[in-house]
C-alpha cells in the first residue's frame, strides 16, 4: 500500500493527518485515539478496528469532495 500526504491542520508535523491510497483511492485518517469511556459507545468496534478524533476543519480543508 502506498500513501500519499493530502494535508494537515497540525503546526508540529503530528495528528490529524489525511492520506489516500494510491492504489484504491481510499482515506487513511491520522488522529488522536479515542480513550476507552468513548470507544465503548461506538457500535460493532472490530478486534483490528480502532477510532480516532479529527477536528472538522481537516475534512472540510482536504477531505476529497468526491
Amino acid at each position: 500500500m502506498t500513501l500519499r500526504f493530502i494535508g494537515t491542520t497540525s503546526e508540529h508535523g503530528n495528528c490529524p493527518t489525511l492520506y489516500e491510497v494510491e492504489e484504491t483511492g481510499d482515506i487513511v485518517v491520522q488522529g488522536d485515539q479515542l480513550d476507552a469511556e468513548h470507544l465503548a459507545q461506538l457500535r460493532d468496534l472490530g478486534v483490528k478496528e480502532t477510532a480516532v478524533v479529527i477536528p472538522r476543519e481537516l475534512l472540510t480543508r482536504f477531505a476529497p469532495k468526491e
